[in-house]
């Protein structure tokens, strides 16, 4: 499948739908704390998309997929369902919102803390977060994919970290998922060429312990096969003519 490169008009609307996913975690925010139901979490979130900001979650029946937002806690790599379960202190989450908005969708995901982290657990963010931003600074016209994901994989492994490899980024537009796939490894000289307009995420998933994951009973959450924990952060781009825009930032 083609790379489609945004017009200037796409890019405007590109630019809103982002802007709304990232009001959406702007106001989660403070709900995020010890007690709270990740169900409930994902209430507040949709009747947010849906009333305040007249879009719609896209998570919402994508695939089958029940819920408006991932709510991906601790050991949880990515797809977490939202459900009964409630928040304890000293746990991390992750949650991943996209928002659909005049045909185009807006991606992003963010960490939180519940209460205070173990110190594990606070540099693992800290580090995951540092993987995407490194990732990011390389994003212009003529560089390759796989330098991205050299230069994310390096400063994962640089502070004993793993990446997933079973999940990647992937370019984003009319549709959730389009080309290309974004590798958070690799080898730098390698993969796609990047050019002006085109849009896509960088979503690095960083383990405390070994890389591989295994899907949970409900065949939606990705968690760690050695039940390490996890972290992800999330932003949408856009290839600009001399360098790159974080349309979720």
């Amino acid at each position: 499948m083609a790379i489609h490169i945004k017009s200037k008009e796409e890019i405007v609307k590109m630019r809103r739908a982002n802007q709304l996913a990232r009001n959406v975690l702007d106001m989660i925010t403070p709900f995020v704390i010890e007690g709270v139901s990740t169900d409930e979490l994902n209430t507040l979130c949709h009747d947010y998309i849906v009333n305040e900001q007249q879009a719609f979650p896209a998570s919402l029946h994508y695939n089958g997929f029940p819920k408006s937002i991932c709510t991906s806690v601790n050991h949880v790599v990515c797809h977490g369902i939202p459900g009964n379960d409630r928040l304890n202190h000293g746990d991390i989450i992750n949650i991943d919102v996209t928002v659909l908005k005049d045909e185009y969708h807006g991606d992003t995901s963010r960490m939180f803390f519940v209460g205070t982290p173990t110190e594990k657990a606070r540099h693992l963010v800290q580090v995951a977060q540092e993987c995407l931003f490194k990732g990011i600074e390389l994003v212009r016209p003529g560089v390759r994919l796989g330098d991205i994901g050299h230069t994310i994989q390096q400063h994962a492994e640089k502070n004993n970290y793993s990446v997933v490899r079973d999940y990647c980024g992937h370019g984003i537009g009319k549709k959730m998922h389009e080309e290309p796939q974004v590798l958070h490894y690799g080898k730098p000289g390698t993969g796609v060429l990047l050019e002006e307009g085109m849009t896509f995420t960088i979503e690095p998933m960083i383990n405390l312990g070994k890389r591989h994951t295994r899907l949970a009973p409900d065949n939606w959450a990705v968690i760690t096969k050695d039940r390490s924990l996890s972290a992800q952060w999330e932003h949408t781009l856009l290839v600009t003519s001399d360098g790159v825009e974080v349309l979720s930032l």
